[in-house]
């Protein structure tokens, strides 16, 4: 389970997905503790792979300087996190009700796939992301907490789509990616803290599983990278179509 996390945390593939199917098709069952485990270690590992942007970041914002290319994206990750939070926040009992059926993964693996293709067309004509996008973008990250709908696929094939550099669209979406995880944790704390400690693994498994996702994350960080500079990042919608379509025809 740590590599299906650490492999398809950051690919465009969805790794809510992946464990929907694991828990559907395959009986795996993940603990809450040991979920929550590993989310923290993806989270690890942006903050190790984006050190010099989180660092540069954090200082506009002690010295309240608004001005530099660092500091501007402080109140464009703000904008780009209320809709996300609002998403989460508002929806989520909801969105567990109703996105539980392996039909619902299925299908949103093919929408993914959609938006993953759609980035062949996308034209570079923005040096800097604006508040316009920085708001989609965070739409588009709120949506993804649909199994089978890709945080990093949507939320760079919006910001690609909309014009965005490759590589702003890269940094943005994970640097925004940041507060999402950190909040999503909270709330999953805050509303599952009862089932928290049922967990049967122990500090052996834990430890494992955040050292594998954290080794696995980081190199497919820079994997991702190197596709998305090389603009073939429409070729992951070949796997998303064929994994959908494959999942539609166990349902009937």
């Amino acid at each position: 389970m740590s590599v299906i996390q650490g492999f398809t945390e950051w690919l465009p593939i969805s790794s809510t997905g992946h464990l929907k199917i694991c828990e559907n098709l395959l009986g795996l069952k993940v603990p809450l503790l040991f979920d929550v485990v590993l989310h923290v270690g993806t989270l690890i590992v942006v903050l190790a792979f984006f050190r010099n942007d989180i660092a540069a970041t954090l200082r506009a914002l002690t010295n309240l300087d608004f001005k530099t290319e660092h500091g501007r994206l402080i109140p464009l990750i703000i904008v780009g996190t209320v809709p996300t939070a609002a998403i989460g926040w508002f929806f989520y009992e909801f969105l567990e009700h109703v996105f539980h059926e392996l039909s619902v993964t299925a299908t949103a693996f093919v929408v993914c796939g959609v938006f993953l293709w759609l980035t062949k067309i996308g034209r570079e004509r923005f040096t800097d992301i604006h508040y316009k996008e920085a708001l989609s973008i965070g739409i588009a990250q709120g949506l993804a907490v649909v199994p089978g709908l890709s945080r990093s696929g949507l939320t760079i094939a919006v910001a690609l789509l909309l014009g965005v550099k490759c590589e702003k669209a890269f940094k943005f979406s994970f640097l925004l990616s940041i507060p999402a995880v950190v909040g999503a944790l909270a709330l999953t704390l805050y509303r599952e803290h009862n089932m928290l400690f049922t967990s049967t693994f122990g500090l052996f498994e834990f430890s494992v599983g955040a050292v594998v996702v954290m080794i696995v994350g980081y190199l497919v960080l820079k994997l991702l990278w190197k596709v998305l500079a090389r603009r073939k990042f429409h070729f992951f919608a070949i796997y998303c179509w064929l994994l959908g379509i494959a999942l539609l025809s166990t349902t009937f």
